[in-house]
């Protein structure tokens, strides 16, 4: 072929391309992004995990968790993720940044759990029962999701059971084990509550049309 060399060049040229705008565009516009000092509080957002949730978070990965929970609240216009109660803001790219692994997920056969902690904390204020809500929805699990009772180990019952104990039998109690601790604590974590700048609620160009009628 005469222009086989120019050929592939061309292609070569046509990859480099589309690597550099999918890979490098988004480092050099999201790589460098730090977290949002508050001055009026005085510390940084988004704040990092303690190191029990940050262990919960490599189980949640290793259990893969993402193929059937997103971590995502969609702006408005794209979704009616605000409307289930998923977040009270969109999700930005500035929340995600303390994270190398992040779930965002790929399916939504359960609800979103970017606010997971945020949400159960609203429903029961006392946080023993908060933990135990989550190990009983880890045991037995749901109608559309599958129990994890391996996460859970048998021991020998005393006479005053543990406050983590799910479930008795007889003379055995069934209580978390240290993996289902952890991604306890994981899922507890789960709360995006702070309103950065750049997640104000967009207005629609139609909307604004609408609003100088």
């Amino acid at each position: 072929m005469k222009n086989g060399p120019l050929f592939f060049l061309g292609i070569f040229a046509a990859l480099a391309l589309s690597w550099a705008g999918l890979a490098l565009g988004p480092t050099a516009q999201l790589g460098g992004l730090a977290p949002y000092y508050d001055k009026g509080e005085d510390k940084a957002f988004p704040e990092r995990s303690p190191g029990v949730a940050s262990r919960g978070r490599l189980v949640y990965a290793d259990l893969g968790c993402a193929a059937c929970h997103t971590q995502e609240v969609r702006r408005p216009g794209f979704g009616d993720d605000q409307e289930r109660k998923w977040g009270d803001r969109q999700s930005v790219a500035r929340d995600y940044i303390h994270q190398d692994r992040v779930q965002l997920g790929q399916t939504r056969v359960g609800p979103d759990l970017t606010n997971y902690g945020a949400r159960i904390e609203a429903a029961e204020k006392d946080p023993v029962r908060r933990e135990q809500a989550v190990y009983n929805y880890l045991y037995r699990g749901t109608s559309a999701m599958p129990a994890y009772a391996f996460l859970f180990e048998e021991n020998p019952a005393n006479a005053q059971p543990s406050a983590k104990a799910v479930a008795r039998e007889g003379d055995r109690e069934i209580v978390p084990s240290a993996r289902a601790e952890v991604l306890a604590a994981y899922l507890l974590s789960l709360k995006t509550v702070y309103d950065y700048p750049e997640a104000k609620p967009v207005v629609i160009a139609a909307e604004k049309e609408a609003e100088h009628k």
